[in-house]
This record gives C-alpha cells, sequence and structure tokens, in this order.
C-alpha cells in the first residue's frame, strides 16, 4: 500500500511555478488589493492572496467594477492589481475610460481562453478579441506563452504602469495555462 503511494507521489506531475512567482512579484511591487472574479487559472494565486493579511481581496460581480474599485486604491494610495479571464475583457470596455483618460496606472492579469487547444466555441470570440480590444481602449498589452517568462512579464508590466501611469494587461495564454479537454472534463 505504501509502495502504491509512493509511486502515485513520483508519477503525480508537479505544479507549476509561475503562480507562486506572480505571487512574489506583485507582493514586491506593493500590491495591497486584488480585484477578482473567481477563475480556475488564478485560483492559487488568488489562495495565495487570501491568505495573506496585507491583502485585501475583493470578489467582484463584474470585472468593470474592478477597474474603478482599483482608481479608488490608487487615489487613496495603495496599488492594485485585476484578475480576470478573457470572457471577462469585454465587460470592461467602457470602463477602461477612467484609468486612460485620468492617467491612472491599472494592472491587468488576464488568463485566455478562446486561443491555444480550446474545446469550447463560446469562448473563441473574446479569447481572440481579448487584444485586439484592449489595445483600441489604449492598454498596453503582453502576452505570455511560456511558463518561465511569467514572472519577468508580469514584473516588466507592473513596472510599466505604476511608473508610467498607464493601463496594462498581461495576458496569459492556453499553453501556460493548459488547455481544458471537454472529454476529461466530462469523465470528473
Amino acid at each position: 500500500m505504501a509502495e502504491a503511494a509512493k509511486s502515485r507521489a513520483e508519477a503525480a506531475p508537479a505544479l507549476p511555478t509561475w503562480p507562486d512567482e506572480i505571487y512574489r512579484v506583485l507582493k514586491d511591487v506593493g500590491i495591497r488589493q486584488v480585484a477578482m472574479v473567481p477563475d480556475a487559472g488564478h485560483s492559487r494565486l488568488i489562495r495565495s492572496f487570501e491568505a495573506d493579511p496585507e491583502t485585501r481581496v475583493v470578489t467582484l460581480t463584474t470585472e468593470e467594477e474592478g477597474v474603478a474599485m482599483l482608481a479608488g486604491a490608487w487615489l487613496g494610495g495603495e496599488r492594485g492589481v485585476l484578475l480576470l479571464q478573457s470572457s471577462g475583457v469585454g465587460n470592461c470596455i467602457n470602463m477602461l475610460s477612467l484609468p486612460v483618460i485620468c492617467h491612472m496606472p491599472l494592472l491587468m492579469i488576464v488568463t485566455m481562453r478562446g486561443d491555444w487547444g480550446e474545446f469550447n466555441p463560446w469562448q473563441i470570440p473574446m479569447g481572440q478579441g481579448t487584444r485586439p480590444s484592449l489595445e483600441a481602449m489604449g492598454v498596453i498589452v503582453n502576452k505570455v506563452d511560456e511558463p518561465d517568462l511569467v514572472a519577468s512579464t508580469v514584473q516588466g508590466a507592473a513596472n510599466l504602469a505604476f511608473n508610467t501611469w498607464k493601463p496594462v494587461a498581461v495576458l496569459i495564454g492556453q499553453r501556460v495555462l493548459g488547455a481544458k479537454n471537454f472529454k476529461e472534463l466530462a469523465r470528473k
């Protein structure tokens, strides 16, 4: 019995380190407020912030609330981050005029759907429209498709947002997150 458990443990894939690396980067740049809509791609990062007594995590009813919340945080002297999925970017479009026109920093970390290996056709339109929609609103966009580059991409985006008072989004591609498989999900 102990041998079987040991064998399963050895066969289990190692957890990716990039969520923990993002957490450390965001702590290092002074993030104190996290606005988010629950998302499986951000789950480890969210749990890390929820366990951190120095950080306030606010669960939103819609992603656009996070843009306004983080503008208020900035005016109150704190830095924050908006965690969302690409399907929620469409909910933010009008509100993105706030940081653009008022020259306020906004850091968004977006987990992508409708991207590499997507199984759900409903995710494709906004997944493919995420980058052009953000760029059309004046948001600087950095996409990352390699796990080893996630932390440095978030670091660069945070520096850009908070040093230049610009809205910046990091898109974490499905090559990093792993594409969902409908057949596997149906078996669970």
